[in-house]
């Protein structure tokens, strides 16, 4: 009888690196259903419930981040670095790893320093169109580099796609829109605005949606606004938010919901988003984040350029914005089913499957040259 995989995924902080480790972590227990993963995350981050959630049993590394100006925590960065080292050396010898993935995060950097060291095969997964520090320094030694986005500059990188959980890869919008409407309390057959800034929330998004709610309502729509965690919107008196066509909500688990329930969405472009879009076939407002390195404007570029999704800086989107294009938008039902038509063809399902199948097959032939040798 043939011992089972052993894995130990890295990544966290956001759902953005979350949700494509779990995905790949589930397409491995596709194949191998007696594998044995084991994720590495930090304290604070999603992956504290998340993984949990998804059945998988969590390690925690302690944050080491490089900091990024002359002060104590510079003087204190090596010490932490090196136990952040050891605790990840540490888990890959408890749980007798025979490979890592990475999909980047603070984790990431001591797990493949560590896997570098016990010499057991790296794999990482690149979500952005730019890639991040931990997934630059993972891809110069790894046996295999899968990218969503062509041309990150990682070496050996593959484009394959952006890992899914099966709900949102395998999904079809007509199947569920019934079951989504229902979901989300929306009655009826008004049109369908969905707002999300992720799943850390995006308080510029939000703040316009408020101030247009009686102009979508006017208009027959109605509007589904998932807020973030701790981000509600409250009224004059403290209270959440009420007003005649618009749910809030401040998390949704069943993301195939929201792409189902939409007939457009207003979002951030994190990669996950945009992929996940494409493979729904959502016509969708893209609002990158105007902070960090430009990555969220480069990853729309796709979707955008074949017509799935219309562009716009967080700075113009206003309520003035909303009542003059959203809306507009909104009322073109042609419009809006050509540009899901677009999106569903960039629309890529198997990155998971993809990325599993070469973490087994680099650990079978592993083991077949160890029985050789």
């Amino acid at each position: 009888m043939t011992e089972a995989m052993r894995l130990v995924v890295a990544g966290g902080g956001t759902a953005g690196h979350i949700s494509p480790m779990l995905a790949i972590a589930d397409a491995v227990k596709d194949e191998q259903a007696d594998a044995q993963i084991t994720a590495l995350g930090s304290p604070g981050g999603l992956e504290t419930k998340l993984v949990p959630d998804a059945g998988y049993p969590l390690e925690l590394i302690p944050k080491a981040p490089m900091p990024r100006s002359l002060n104590l925590d510079l003087l204190k960065f090596p010490f932490r670095f090196i136990a952040a080292l050891n605790q990840a050396k540490r888990v890959l010898k408890q749980t007798g790893a025979e490979a890592v993935l990475g999909v980047g995060g603070y984790v990431c950097t001591p797990a493949y320093l560590a896997a570098k060291q016990l010499r057991i095969p790296i794999f990482v997964h690149e979500a952005n169109s730019v890639a991040g520090m931990a997934n630059k320094l993972g891809a110069k030694s790894a046996a295999f580099v899968g990218t969503t986005f062509a041309n990150t500059g990682l070496p050996g990188e593959v484009k394959v796609g952006m890992p899914m959980r099966s709900n949102v890869a395998q999904m079809n919008r007509e199947t569920l829109r019934d079951e989504a409407r229902e979901y989300f309390g929306v009655t009826g057959e008004k049109i369908v605005l969905l707002v999300t800034g992720g799943s850390s929330g995006a308080q510029s998004i939000n703040t316009s949606i408020a101030a247009s709610l009686a102009e979508l309502n006017e208009s027959g729509v109605h509007t589904v606004h998932i807020t973030g965690r701790g981000k509600q919107i409250l009224d004059a008196d403290g209270q959440v938010l009420a007003h005649e066509g618009y749910t809030q909500i401040e998390y949704v688990d069943r993301m195939d919901y929201a792409y189902a329930v939409a007939d457009l969405m207003v979002c951030r472009s994190g990669a996950g988003t945009v992929c996940e879009l494409a493979v729904a076939g959502t016509a969708a407002v893209l609002v990158p984040l105007p902070i960090g390195n430009g990555e969220q404007k480069l990853n729309a570029r796709e979707l955008v350029a074949a017509g799935g999704a219309v562009l716009v800086s967080d700075d113009d989107f206003t309520k003035s914005y909303i009542t003059e294009n959203v809306i507009k938008l909104l009322g073109d039902q042609h419009k809006l089913e050509q540009m899901s038509q677009a999106a569903s063809s960039l629309g890529q399902r198997d990155a998971a499957q993809i990325m599993a199948r070469r973490i087994i097959e680099e650990v079978s032939t592993r083991r077949r040259a160890g029985q050789e040798g």
